[in-house]
């Protein structure tokens, strides 16, 4: 149910989808002859159509997700796991094509190429099934196997767990998938903003992990004022910022994670 709920609440908040709903709501108004609800509605539709993509307003937000966990500065010599959160891979394009695309946030795999190079005998999991209500996709976990066996890691070192839909199931499904012991090194790599929400999830699940943030946003250098962005990215920065932060919330208000913003 927190599956469905989710999901159908996102589809109405999510900043560009609000204000054309807005709009549309301002149009019927106009044609009732409610002069004042037209106004505000399209008013608000324009507030957050411009501070989305006009402002570092999106920036400013991403910020201490982003800031919140850092690489270290070196891994153990001996690296039992590497952990890749699902998400960034076109499941659309490469069910009917057959590929590897990759989308936005294909930094995570490209990490996962690097450590898994770096710590050749690290096993490799994906987790990630389809996360869409509607739309039909190829799961990462059955995508991946295609590009990291094409980047050179041996096939008997990957893992895949396609089931899970959201974080929440990552977390628990590939703790029961890998089942680390005690003293294991096991590394997580997720885009940089989603790794506060991930590694609350994966200590509330019992499994202890190394943060590997990928997928920047943002430099970390935006001040308030004008977006140091094109419109498009500017207005996706404020759109997947206010996901996550609505998503930290939600995890902590429902006590999957066990504080707003977990820390390092």
């Amino acid at each position: 149910m927190f599956f469905y709920l989710s999901k159908i609440f996102w589809f109405f908040a999510q900043p560009l989808n609000f204000s054309i709903l807005l709009v549309g709501i301002s149009l019927i108004a106009l044609l009732l002859a409610w002069r004042r609800t037209a106004m505000l509605a399209a008013s608000c539709a324009f507030l957050v159509l411009a501070l989305g993509a006009w402002t570092s307003l999106g920036a400013l937000m991403m910020h201490p997700l982003e800031d919140r966990f850092q690489r270290p500065a070196a891994l153990p010599d001996k690296v039992d796991g590497i952990v890749v959160l699902g998400g960034g891979l076109e499941g659309g394009v490469n069910l009917v094509r057959g590929g590897y695309e990759m989308n936005s946030s294909g930094d995570r795999f490209v990490e996962a190429a690097i450590l898994a190079a770096r710590h050749p005998e690290a096993k490799v999991v994906v987790t990630g099934g389809t996360g869409n209500m509607i739309l039909e996709g190829e799961g990462d976990g059955v995508t991946a196997p295609r590009l990291l066996t094409a980047l050179g890691i041996a096939p008997n070192r990957l893992i895949m767990e396609s089931q899970s839909r959201n974080t929440y199931e990552n977390a628990v499904f590939t703790k029961e998938m890998v089942d680390a012991k005690p003293g294991e090194t096991w590394v997580l790599i997720t885009s940089a903003f989603h790794m506060p929400r991930s590694v609350g999830l994966f200590r509330k699940a019992g499994f202890d992990v190394v943060p590997w943030p990928s997928d920047y946003r943002t430099s970390g250098n935006e001040t308030i004022g004008l977006a140091q962005d094109n419109p498009q990215d500017s207005l996706q920065n404020m759109s997947l910022a206010l996901k996550e932060w609505v998503g930290l919330l939600a995890y902590w208000m429902t006590g999957r994670i066990d504080q707003l913003l977990p820390s390092p």
